[in-house]
């Protein structure tokens, strides 16, 4: 595959762009994990969602 001159640059921008998401992916997967910790944590104290809670038009006015 003959890239011409400007071989260095299409190379660099693709392992750039490869590194990123690399990046992005391994930080989605720990940020995963440290919300689940953190969500955790919050039920072992017993807070709870207002949205896990069955509310009734009556109960909200």
């Amino acid at each position: 595959m003959d890239l011409g001159p400007h071989a260095f640059y299409i190379w660099t921008s693709y392992g750039v762009v490869f590194a990123l998401l690399v990046v992005i992916i391994f930080w989605l997967i720990y940020d995963g994990h440290r919300l689940a910790r953190i969500y955790k944590d919050l039920e072992e104290r017993g807070v709870t969602r207002r949205s896990s809670k069955a509310s009734s038009p009556k109960d909200r006015g």
